[in-house]
């Protein structure tokens, strides 16, 4: 019997336990501080058992994934450290920042056991169990940072049981993901909500702003709703590559200030072509580290009954929406209903049945 302990069994944790539970010879076994959370894990059924004992989650565990935010992981590193862990037990973590967690692992003693670190290049702005997804990581990228130290059975071990997951495994050096994913998760987290609580100052003196602020702007602005206390923890363990990228963030906002006033349209034409041009060749189909929205928008006519004929036929074929919207500005997408799906593929079926007969935009 292979047993997987998950420490923290939120949208991560929950995620892999869904993808694990259930597969023969597997036990999967959560932890959590909370004990109305424990009951909960397991009347969801996203595990097998559940406890609030470090100890007893780590007793005889095969695999240990640590699921909490940053700021947290050093202290179950320490605690996992004084137990006597299972021979050749491989631990982990999801954590956004690897340098840090890896080099502090690297200062424990773990007996036989082992700790890779890791990172799930995926998830949401919602937060919790009651949003795994066992979906969740399907074509992710999903990070790990062995050391040089890391036995290569440990390592494909971990990659094995990943796979389960259908993410696509990189194996890379913990310092550079943390430069890469400071520059592609970190630093666009911190430009919205700077641009968000902009607004919302604006907004104190004429609540227009947030009246008009639909559309477009809610939807390149989504990520400033994420979790507060893993961003913070995830900011300030990754601060000194943040604060070198935010100088670099300030030269490319000067330069736009330049343009703007000198009124040199060609130069803010130049800034938009190279813009789209890398942005057209960004992979359209595997999942970042922002997790991808899944849209449709409907050109659809004002008349009663309409929404529930779309809701009704995507209802008939099996394809479920996890979002309607009917949106109140057209200055910023052509359609005026908004369908929100959970995966690319029930958007692609969607998007095949309403065609026909309504003009559908991605």
């Amino acid at each position: 019997m292979t047993k997987i302990a998950i420490f923290g069994v939120g949208l991560i944790g929950g995620s892999l336990a869904l993808n694990f539970k259930g597969k023969p010879g597997v036990t999967v076994v959560g932890l959590s501080n909370n004990p109305a959370s424990v009951e909960k894990y397991v009347r969801l059924g996203v595990v097998d058992a559940a406890t609030t004992s470090v100890a007893e989650a780590a007793e005889d565990a095969d695999f240990i994934f640590i699921c909490c935010p940053v700021g947290l992981i050093d202290s179950y590193l320490t605690q996992l450290a004084a137990l006597p862990l299972k021979s050749g037990c491989v631990i982990t973590d999801v954590g956004s920042t690897k340098a840090s967690i890896v080099r502090a692992a690297g200062e424990l003693d773990f007996g036989q056991a082992h700790f890779i670190g890791g990172h799930p290049m995926a998830g949401s702005e919602r937060s919790g169990v009651e949003v795994a997804n066992i979906n969740l990581f399907e074509n992710a990228f999903y990070i790990l940072t062995p050391t040089d130290k890391t036995p290569e059975p440990a390592f494909e071990r971990l990659a094995d049981l990943i796979a389960w997951t259908r993410a696509q495994i990189v194996r890379i050096e913990a310092g550079l993901h943390d430069n890469i994913a400071a520059a592609v998760s970190h630093l666009p987290h911190l430009i919205a909500v700077a641009l968000v609580n902009q607004i919302a100052r604006y907004n104190e003196s004429d609540t227009l702003y947030q009246r008009l602020a639909a559309g477009g702007f809610r939807d390149i602005t989504r990520i400033a709703s994420s979790d507060p206390i893993m961003w913070r923890d995830t900011l300030i363990d990754n601060r000194m590559i943040l604060l070198d990228m935010l100088e670099d963030w300030n030269m490319q906002i000067e330069h736009f200030i330049q343009l703007l006033e000198n009124a040199d349209g060609e130069g803010i034409e130049r800034e938009f072509l190279t813009a789209g041009e890398f942005r057209n060749r960004l992979p359209e189909r595997s999942k970042g580290v922002i997790g991808s929205q899944f849209d449709l928008y409907i050109d659809v006519p004002d008349n009663p009954g309409v929404i529930g004929q779309i809701a009704g036929l995507l209802g008939n074929h099996q394809i479920n929406l996890s979002n309607i919207q009917i949106m109140e500005s057209r200055s910023d997408v052509p359609g005026v209903l908004r369908l929100s799906f959970r995966s690319r593929e029930h958007q692609d079926r969607a998007a095949q049945l309403l065609e026909p007969n309504y003009t559908v935009r991605r």
